[in-house]
């Protein structure tokens, strides 16, 4: 039987506090020293309320809307170690862009292969950015948790054999955040490599590795960290597919038993392909509509396409820069130019994108409670019809 843990997080409500606090100091501004006073008042009447739970629970998230319009208001100090780290890893970086040119990879190709790769979009045309755009690919050019969980796996493959698991944890979560900073450490990278951090520390020894509780955590961390990525649509965008995978990918990956999909693995790949794929898009297909007015129906299509060339990908990149061979920027050009191609004949079909779309603020904050409505109604029944898996 499914048993969906994903609305126990106790961490969420905080998370929730923390977001509004940062949207009230964003459009209402108010003084530093009111509002520490306030909070110190306000903690000091919770820590009295401490024989009566709920009062004690409504003056902790009282306090943290207050501490996120402070934050807003006058964001921590950035550190010049990072700063400075960021700056050397961009330099390496425009080193390794070199490579790519000198390897002899078309056009086209670098711009594509340097985005996926290293974060460098200043090569992409508007021709590939709309056509990436209109197929519902464009994730796929701004490095975000696919490239890194790509990555993740990757590195746990080469470490795997030594014996110490916090040794292989430690050296992977540091190859990672290099990365991070190779490839600029935009919010989704960001994000991304945070909730790396935290999967990798708890697959030490709790089984839960990822719940809605730990995408609250890691929101509560980089906004704190960085309030102003709540405005960033990369970091709204991540968030949103990965709450959409936590709670509807179990559910569409539980419509076949687990023992038959075990038995049947190419149909269990394309089925945990497609749940992924709908799920994500649940997530953030509102959000697409409201920032850009467009929705992509043949998505899933160009998600069996991009999502195993963007392993391709960044696997020949890997080799191609470990071994400096042709022939591995050979294979890159051709995973690239196949991916373009079939693009291409995915945004001329028919009603392949639905434009002019402009859902206003309050409609799209409405669509959203609807998918958490029905998501809270598919697990409940779920969990109460005794679905096997």
């Amino acid at each position: 039987m499914i048993r969906h843990q994903r609305f126990i997080a106790p961490l969420l409500p905080i998370a929730l506090c923390l977001i509004v606090g940062i949207l009230m100091g964003w459009y209402y501004p108010v003084g530093e020293e009111l509002l520490l006073c306030v909070i110190s008042g306000v903690l000091t009447v919770t820590i009295l309320l401490r024989h009566h739970p709920r009062w004690q629970t409504t003056g902790i998230c009282l306090a943290t809307i207050l501490f996120g319009m402070i934050l807003i208001q006058y964001p921590l100090p950035d550190s010049a170690i990072v700063q400075r780290a960021g700056e050397r890893m961009l330099t390496y970086r425009e080193q390794l862009l070199q490579q790519y040119q000198q390897g002899g990879i078309g056009e086209d190709s670098y711009a594509i292969i340097a985005a996926m790769t290293l974060g460098d979009k200043s090569a992409l045309t508007p021709a590939i950015r709309e056509t990436f755009n209109i197929t519902g690919a464009g994730h796929v050019l701004a490095i975000s948790g696919l490239h890194l969980g790509i990555l993740y796996m990757m590195v746990s493959l080469l470490v795997r054999g030594l014996r110490l698991r916090i040794v292989t944890q430690i050296i992977t979560i540091l190859l990672i955040w290099a990365f991070a900073f190779l490839v600029g450490m935009s919010p989704s990278v960001v994000r991304s490599a945070t909730m790396l951090t935290i999967y990798g520390l708890l697959s030490l020894g709790y089984r839960q590795k990822m719940s809605i509780n730990v995408l609250a955590f890691t929101a509560i961390v980089l906004l704190v960290i960085h309030p102003q990525s709540l405005f960033d649509i990369g970091f709204q965008m991540s968030f949103l597919a990965v709450l959409a995978i936590l709670l509807f990918f179990p559910l569409l990956n539980s419509v076949f038993s687990e023992r038959w999909l075990m038995e049947h693995r190419v149909v269990r790949w394309l089925w945990g392909m497609t749940a992924l794929s709908l799920s994500a898009q649940i997530g953030v297909a509102p959000l697409i509509a409201f920032y850009f007015h467009r929705f992509s129906t043949y998505f899933l299509l160009s998600n069996f396409v991009v999502i195993p060339c963007a392993y391709l990908i960044l696997i020949g990149a890997l080799l191609f820069f470990l071994t400096h061979l042709p022939v591995f920027a050979t294979a890159l050009t051709a995973v690239t130019t196949f991916m373009c191609h079939s693009l291409n004949a995915i945004a001329t079909l028919p009603y392949a994108s639905i434009d002019n779309l402009y859902p206003s603020l309050s409609q799209t904050v409405l669509i959203y409670f609807f998918i958490l409505l029905c998501a809270y109604s598919l697990i409940f029944l779920s969990e109460h019809l005794g679905y096997e898996k």
